[in-house]
This record gives structure tokens, sequence and C-alpha cells, in this order.
């Protein structure tokens, strides 16, 4: 699918408004949790350690302060928008417009995925927008996705990765950027790869932290070494980690019941991953500050997305697709990234693979973990493109 036609709908300017009776809610049901017995086995294999999650849960109650982060993201720019996709219907999509005081700045649309959010890039947004090097601004594009956040929620199907593709190519159109860059990790990661493909007449460079592509038929390529170790990382992940991955992509409005209704399942269901797929040593906080988490738990729970956020696996995954991306690319995988794949099968798909780098640590929340090499990687690569 190809973008744009673009309608010149308006942008309405938006602010986080919650009321406190919901911050209310959210302390009383933390309140009445009904809890599960302790694991069989110690440690995180069976899942979040009952200890750890009545700990956590408790501080999320009494000590955490929503406001903050709240106040934190309505000091940018942010609005809500209609966008269709090329479709028949159309969802309000939030999103946050830092510019640039530097009017030469590159516009970059950053995408996040599940379970991230915006909070994943709001403490790269004054670096991005106002670095030492006035030849290193971003004009920075952040929307939600749809059902995810403070965006709205798609109320038919069809909302999958190539239409929200579609989707933020009219919404760059919309915001009057003609030559733009992007960046994804996660679900963003095959949001912007689908980008490249929608949009390559505006787009001048994708740079990725998860890229992924098949294995050439005629595939006889010895690995080296590290492509073996992340070729045995991806099989323990397949075989270990994907649970949710099977839930959310066959039953995601099932799993939404609990999800929507008890803060301590959103919370732990999230959690899970932050331990699991961040370079943590074994606990989500070595890698990111508690609060911080919380902060990317909220924007689900205020959200109301557990449901509508799963929905995206169900949408996206019987239809995947592995289209040929012509623009510009560069990929960065991070030592604990699920999926770090060797160089001869990203060339067969990223025909125009420029840059493949791989950082000393981090993992899927690159830009969380280690922010400052992210911020790096991505000036590197774009400077190239500018």
């Amino acid at each position: 699918m190809r973008a744009r036609p673009c309608h010149r709908v308006a942008v309405r300017d938006f602010r986080i408004d919650i009321p406190d009776a919901d911050l209310d809610d959210l302390r009383e049901r933390l309140a009445r949790t009904r809890w599960p017995e302790p694991a069989t086995v110690d440690g995180w294999i069976q899942g979040v350690p009952l200890d750890y999650a009545q700990e956590l849960c408790e501080y999320w109650r009494t000590r955490y302060d929503w406001r903050r982060v709240e106040a934190e993201i309505n000091a940018w720019p942010q609005f809500r928008t209609g966008l269709d996709g090329g479709g028949d219907d159309s969802v309000e999509i939030h999103v946050v417009h830092a510019r640039s005081k530097h009017e030469n700045a590159l516009p970059l649309l950053l995408t996040h995925g599940w379970p991230g959010s915006i909070v994943e890039f709001l403490d790269l947004l004054p670096a991005l927008t106002d670095p030492e090097d006035p030849a290193d601004a971003f004009h920075v594009v952040l929307p939600t996705l749809p059902g995810y956040g403070f965006s709205g929620k798609p109320a038919v199907s069809g909302w999958g990765v190539e239409r929200i593709a579609v989707a933020w190519a009219q919404l760059m159109d919309r915001l009057g950027y003609e030559r733009y860059v992007a960046q994804g990790g996660d679900w963003g990661s095959m949001v912007t790869s689908a980008l490249g493909t929608a949009d390559p007449e505006h787009i001048a460079g994708i740079h990725l932290t998860m890229a992924l592509a098949e294995r050439p038929e005629d595939d006889d390529q010895p690995l080296s070494k590290d492509e073996k170790e992340a070729k045995k990382f991806a099989e323990s992940f397949r075989r270990f980690g994907q649970g949710y991955s099977a839930e959310q992509s066959t039953r995601p409005q099932t799993i939404g019941y609990g999800l929507l209704d008890s803060p301590s399942a959103q919370c732990t269901w999230i959690m899970e991953k932050f331990w699991d797929w961040t370079d943590c040593a074994g606990h989500p906080e070595n890698a990111i500050g508690r609060d911080r988490l919380l902060d990317n738990v909220m924007m689900y729970w205020l959200g109301g997305a557990g449901a509508s956020s799963a929905r995206l696996y169900w949408e996206s995954f019987a239809r995947r697709r592995m289209d040929e991306v012509t623009v510009p690319t560069a990929v960065a995988q991070f030592p604990h990234e699920m999926v770090r794949l060797p160089r001869h099968w990203l060339e067969r798909r990223f025909t125009d693979l420029r840059s493949l780098t791989t950082p000393p640590a981090g993992g899927h929340f690159a830009s969380l973990e280690q922010p400052e090499t992210f911020v790096d990687e991505l000036r590197a690569f774009f400077r190239t493109v500018r």
C-alpha cells in the first residue's frame, strides 16, 4: 500500500489531564489485589516473583507520582488528529510534536512498540531537539500507536502494521514535512520498515533496533561467532519467551478482560518483559528506574489499552509481510535484543543497508537503557542522509 493521499484535516491541541477520581480508583484497586501463592521455584522463570510484584504495586499505590510525568509530557506540544491509513475508518492519534529551535532541523518520526510507549523517548527529546551542534538537530514527531496510550482505539479490524505505516505517512504530510527520517523498535521497527515501502519518495532513511528479515532459501553462508550466539539467544526466546505473543496474536480480547480490570495484572504482564528483554543482570530496575517503568505502565492503565494494544498482534501476525525496503537503512543490534539477524539476511530485504552496528550494552528498550548510545547512533547515521 502506497502513501499518500493525505486529507488536510486540522490537528487539535491536546493536554493530558487525568481526573483525581481515576487515580483514586487505581489506588483502591491495588489495595484490593487478590494475590496468588508464590512460584514453586526461585527467580523469574515462572514469571514475576510475588515479593517483587507486591513491593512494586505497594510503591505504585502509596508513593508513585503520576502528576510528575503528566507535567513532563505536557511540557511538550501535543495534538490529536484523525488518520485513516488509506482505509474507510479513521482513528484519533495522539502525537507529541517537539520542534527544534533550529529551523533546518531534520524531521524525525519515532515509533514505539509493545509493551512500550512514548515514555521510551521522553528523556531523549532535549538532546534530539537542542544538541550542542545544530547540524544534529531534529524536529521530533512522536505518535502513539492506535489502541495504545492516549490514541483512539480502532472500532473495526484492519489496523495492522502496513496500514499504520500509511497513517504515519499521512501524519508527516499533514505536518508539512516533505522529507523526513524514521526510527523504531519492536512494532516500531516493523511500522518503520513498512513506512520505507509506503512512502519512499519522502523518507530519507530509517533506523531500526529490531530489524526483521526472512532467511534466504539459498543460504549456505557460515555464521560468525557472534551470529551463532545471537541464534542461540533467539532460539531460547522462541522456546521460553513467546507465551505472551501466542495469547495476544490469537485471543487478545480474552487477555484484555484481566488487564483492564486489574492494575497488578497489567503491571506484571508488562514488567516481566522488562526483566526478560533488558540488559539488566537479573532485575529490571538495574536497567531502568522504577518510576520510569511505572510511567510506561500508566500509559496502558490510564489508556485502557490492555486489549486494544494486544490486538495489534492479532491484526499483524497472520498477515506478516517482509516486503523489500529500498530506502537507506541502518540497524543497531544491542546485545540483549531478542532478534539479531545476520547481515546477509538483512541485506536481502533492506537493499540499501548502510550500517549495522553492535553497541556494547543494552537490550530491547535501548532508548531507556542506553540513551546516550541510542542518540549517538541516530546522529551518526542520519548525518549521512541529511
